[in-house]
């Protein structure tokens, strides 16, 4: 038990908010979610508060079940 304890203290925290990549290496994102969004894919990374505003700016689709474009005040236009 103390050992489970310390893998789970080891771990890194969540990130709070995803980058899903397409369906090759070298395609482009297709989605901005939150940390914590059920619906990201596997083919998701970690990224930081900018760089998911610059997706967003920059037209990658934010996830229309986590919308972190409220949370993250992203106002289109």
């Amino acid at each position: 038990m103390l050992e489970e304890q310390q893998r789970a203290e080891a771990r890194p925290p969540a990130p709070d908010w995803l980058l899903e990549a397409g369906l090759n290496r070298d395609a482009p994102a297709v989605y901005v979610h939150a940390g914590d969004c059920w619906y990201a894919g596997k083919r998701s990374r970690g990224v930081d508060r900018a760089v998911a505003l610059r997706a967003l700016a920059e037209g990658v689709t934010a996830c229309s079940h986590c919308r972190p474009d409220s949370e993250l005040g992203f106002l289109e236009g």
